[in-house]
């Protein structure tokens, strides 16, 4: 049992799968930049991306099963070829359509149509900007990006974006800590974009740094593993677990395998047909078929449960 489960097992709680409302796709690790607390381990050099055969079985899936909310991520989405693929069919489906964008693929050559096309599909676009100061922008994410992203959302806003389409955006800590209140945060976000740049939004989600990929490297490098396990571990908060996200949402891989979260998919914990069973792929089932299923855990499920929650839309209490 690990200390996740342990602390489940304290509180008399269970992890077990609610109907699906999400199917979040993550179409490879491909990315235009390599930041340090990445949990995918992206960048330029990775080549593994969703092929249009697979794609196109994903495809005929959400036709199908239509789910309530198609949330495409990876690597930089962007990047695939498959993305207008993905929203293309799942607006025809009638599902609602997030892009995790990291901003900065907007200046891209080849790129900078983007938001007249997300405008025009009423795509939601959930961005990446862990602070609103430079400095720390570049300590996480590389020299130049703040200053992108800036230009990036000012494009978003020209065409909409934060007034009539929404337009959220996403802050990490910077490092080994978990991060301050949701709503303050939101507002110093707002209070310095708004009167510095000219730059609205509609909400701020905060996320608690995973343990893995290269944030893990980072702490292991620090000797500050464990320190930040029991971080977590001490953090946790059993208001949380009823909002987790691995309860509503399905993640599908760039192969189209499929696990409970993109951080489960990152560490290669993929769904399976019993205890020992062969790994699921999306076209192996049916929404309905899994709900009640126990969800796959490890210690870094801590993230998700210490202080206020963390999820793919930010806190959870």
């Amino acid at each position: 049992m690990n200390r996740f489960e342990e602390k489940l097992s304290e509180h008399g709680l269970a992890l077990r799968r609610a109907p699906l409302q999400t199917l979040q796709i993550n179409v490879g690790r491909k990315c235009n930049q390599a930041c340090r607390h990445c949990h995918v381990d992206a960048g330029p050099w990775r080549t593994e991306m969703v092929s249009e055969a697979v794609a196109h079985r994903i495809g005929e899936w959400i036709q199908g099963h239509p789910p309530e909310i198609v949330d495409i991520t990876g690597g930089a989405p962007e990047l695939s070829e498959q993305f207008p693929y993905f929203v293309e069919t799942a607006r025809a489906a009638g599902a609602h359509v997030i892009d995790r964008c990291n901003l900065t693929i907007l200046e891209e050559p080849g790129y900078r149509e983007l938001p007249d096309y997300l405008a025009h599909h009423e795509v939601e676009v959930i961005a990446s900007l862990p602070c609103y100061t430079a400095e720390n922008v570049a300590r996480q994410r590389g020299n130049g990006v703040f200053e992108k992203s800036i230009s990036a959302l000012r494009k978003l806003n020209a065409v909409g974006y934060g007034t009539t389409l929404p337009l959220n955006l996403v802050y990490n800590p910077l490092g080994p800590s978990l991060p301050g209140p949701q709503a303050a945060l939101e507002s110093d976000y707002k209070a310095v974009l708004g009167r510095d740049f000219g730059i609205i939004f509609n909400r701020l989600f905060s996320i608690t740094n995973q343990p893995i990929a290269r944030f893990a490297e980072d702490l292991h490098r620090q000797g500050r593993t464990e320190e930040y396990m029991s971080l977590l571990a001490n953090s946790f908060n059993p208001g949380t677990v009823e909002g987790l996200m691995c309860r509503t949402t399905l993640s599908v891989g760039w192969m189209g395998e499929i696990y409970d979260c993109d951080f489960n998919q990152m560490l290669g914990m993929q769904i399976q047909s019993g205890a020992a069973g062969a790994g699921l792929f999306l076209w192996d089932l049916m929404p309905e078929d899994l709900e009640g299923w126990a969800i796959r855990t490890g210690e870094h499920c801590l993230a998700c449960t210490a202080g206020c929650g963390s999820s793919c839309t930010g806190a959870l209490a």
